[in-house]
Order: structure tokens, then C-alpha cells, then sequence
């Protein structure tokens, strides 16, 4: 039976525009919410997400960075991608990923005040499609 792979991963994940992602407060509480990848998918380890600063996800990545990101595709398929979050503030990375679509969030493109983009380096991938399951360590790539 054939295994997933990064590349049918990142092919099946530029069908999946949400996800859920998961952080943990200072306090030890699990915090879940709906984030959209962007349809920007070119998936060898890393996802990014844009976000406004004064948020209880951008609190919780300070105190830990920790996070994991839950997909559902179709055809019964699960993704989930653990890995540690960093917070980037600078335009020249926003304008490398910014997508249009995402507008409707942000109306000053780029130049909207508070807005942050999350970058998360997986370090583990585990997913599962009806009788298949596997995992895929990302955890030796570079930092």
C-alpha cells in the first residue's frame, strides 16, 4: 500500500484552505481555532498563517511554541503537522506570501497595522486515509 510522501502531503494540503491550530497558554490550556493556510502550499516542513498581533494565539505562541495544525481532506483523509511556531513582522516576508484572498482580513495588504505572519517548522507529520496511516519526521532539518 503506498505512503504519503512531502510532496503528496503538500499536494494534498493546497486542497485544504483550513485547518485547526492548536496552541497552549501559559497556563497549560489547549487553544483551538480555525486558521487558513492561504492556499499558499509549497509544503517541505514549513506553513504559514497571518494573523492581528493582539490575539490569544500570538499570547500563547510567546509562552509556548509549540502548536499543532489538524486538517481534514477529502476522501476521509487527516492531517496533522506538529511543530514550533515563530512570529515574523517584517513586509518583505508578508509580501512573499501574500495572497489576495486574504484581504477581506487584512485591507491594508501588507501595510495593515497590527498584522503578524505565524511560520511553523513541522517537525512531525502524522496522517491517516481510511486503512492508511503513517508518520514522517521532519525533526533533523535545518533550523
Amino acid at each position: 500500500m503506498p505512503t504519503f510522501n512531502l510532496t503528496s502531503i503538500a499536494k494534498n494540503l493546497r486542497q485544504i484552505d483550513i485547518c485547526m491550530m492548536v496552541t497552549v497558554s501559559k497556563r497549560g490550556q489547549c487553544n483551538s481555532r480555525p486558521m487558513s493556510n492561504n492556499r499558499d502550499v509549497t509544503y517541505k516542513g514549513d506553513i504559514y498563517f497571518f494573523t492581528y498581533e493582539k490575539t490569544q494565539k500570538i499570547r500563547d505562541i510567546v509562552a509556548n511554541p509549540q502548536v499543532c495544525l489538524n486538517f481534514e481532506g477529502s476522501k476521509e483523509l487527516y492531517i496533522c503537522i506538529t511543530g514550533n511556531a515563530k512570529l515574523i513582522r517584517n513586509k518583505t516576508s508578508f509580501a512573499e506570501h501574500w495572497n489576495e484572498s486574504i484581504s477581506q482580513w487584512f485591507t491594508n495588504g501588507i501595510d495593515t497595522p497590527g498584522m503578524v505572519l505565524i511560520h511553523v517548522k513541522g517537525t512531525r507529520i502524522n496522517y491517516w486515509q481510511r486503512e492508511k496511516q503513517g508518520e514522517i519526521s521532519l525533526s533533523k532539518r535545518k533550523k
